[in-house]
């Protein structure tokens, strides 16, 4: 854990000054702490279920009122690339929050402080520890500034259309098939596993991908099709 008082760094980070500290502690406290730590009873899981929440509905409200002329469907679509790990994720570690993350020194030798999911969970957390010490405004402030300002790109881009989608209509409009995912190898750990998979259209490998989940290596397989039928 970072040697520096994590609430003040988060509240630096933030520039908020917490009423109850016990809230920012916990969102910054990932459940492998509570082994190493004999006086810690609670991690960020409940925060980050609140703050996935709140997160939803602020994303779903600038949405609305923000493109007026955008049905429901892209709204949804808009909202999910948002609040994507990956974005989430990016976003905590422009605020340094991995190194913030109260973890068990075997979770950090395996990377924890980096992971895409750890990172995009405790973005969540401390959310929802904004919310119930600051209030709906304030978190709402927060987001417009550090989430929000990326939507306009997202929506006039259609960052929202991920490879997989992509490669789907394509191949229906050039094949007027349906692709398909299969494994081709799982690897690792439980705590690293690597998982490889193959695109297939009809009986053709359109591209292989790794990953560190199935959708992550499915994704990475796309973006190979991609490529493949682009050229």
């Amino acid at each position: 854990m970072n040697k520096k008082n994590p609430i003040q760094e988060l509240e630096k980070k933030l520039k908020i000054k917490f009423k109850n500290e016990q809230l920012p502690l916990i969102a910054l406290t990932h459940r492998s702490y509570l082994n190493e730590a004999g006086d810690v009873d609670e991690h960020n899981e409940r925060l980050e279920y609140l703050g996935d929440a709140i997160l939803e509905f602020l994303v779903s409200k600038y949405l609305y009122l923000n493109y007026p002329d955008r049905q429901e469907g892209e709204l949804t679509s808009f909202r999910s690339a948002t609040v994507k790990t990956q974005s989430l994720a990016a976003k905590a570690r422009v605020l340094d929050l991995g190194n913030l993350l109260r973890m068990s020194n075997g979770e950090e030798k395996t990377g924890g402080r980096d992971k895409d999911y750890l990172l995009a969970n405790t973005f969540e957390a401390v959310i929802g520890a904004l919310y119930l010490d600051q209030g709906i405004a304030k978190t709402e402030t927060f987001l417009k500034k550090h989430l929000f300002i990326e939507i306009e790109k997202i929506v006039n881009k259609r960052l929202d259309i991920d490879p997989k989608t992509k490669f789907q209509e394509i191949a229906q409009e050039q094949f007027k098939l349906t692709p398909e995912y299969q494994l081709v190898s799982e690897q690792g750990p439980d705590h690293e596993k690597v998982f490889e998979m193959k695109v297939i259209v009809g009986n053709k490998v359109f591209g292989i991908g790794k990953g560190a989940s199935k959708q992550r290596a499915e994704e990475a397989a796309a973006k190979e099709a991609l490529k493949k039928v682009e050229k």
